[in-house]
């Protein structure tokens, strides 16, 4: 996490603990539902992030660039979090990952909790959209198709998404 984010958090703790002593139940409900939320929201940005720098690690003349704070679009949203690329010659693979930390950046759809991007260059039919949710068996990544059909997103089709980059 980065100094901004463990600053935010002591924030919220602060918040939440005021609130409480205030007798403001609700409020401070409120603040540790979002405290929990964003915890599940870095693990999962983080397991996604880490995941492709340990596969990508493995092989020679690979270039890993991580960019973190990165802003980008999504459905009218602005998201905030890392930007991963991976690079081996003029291919590029590159994964987009957060949430919108303000009320101002807009909302998440769907139920998400986060969302990422799997960008590879010069092949956009290879691209997609993640949005990390909430499931029977935890907290997960999907895949919604064009067809709006949903599948989990796990180790494996990372893994194919880096095999379709090399």
């Amino acid at each position: 996490m980065s100094e901004l984010d463990d600053k935010w958090s002591e924030m919220l703790e602060q918040a939440t603990a005021r609130a409480r002593t205030d007798g403001r139940a609700h409020v401070a409900d409120y603040l540790h539902l979002k405290s929990v939320n964003d915890a599940i929201r870095v693990a999962g940005v983080r397991w996604l992030v880490d995941s492709l720098i340990q596969i990508a690690s493995e092989l020679d003349g690979i270039a890993i660039e991580r960019v973190e704070p990165h802003s980008f679009k999504h459905d009218g949203t602005n998201v905030v979090g890392t930007m991963l690329k991976i690079r081996q010659g003029v291919r590029c693979l590159t994964v987009e990952a957060g949430w919108p930390r303000t009320p101002g950046d807009g909302f998440m759809r769907r139920g998400a909790l986060a969302v990422a991007r799997v960008v590879h260059f010069g092949m956009p039919r290879n691209n997609a959209e993640l949005s990390l949710v909430r499931a029977e068996n935890g907290i997960v990544w999907v895949f919604r198709d064009q067809s709006g059909d949903v599948s989990p997103f796990d180790g494996d089709q990372l893994q194919s998404h880096f095999n379709i980059f090399l």
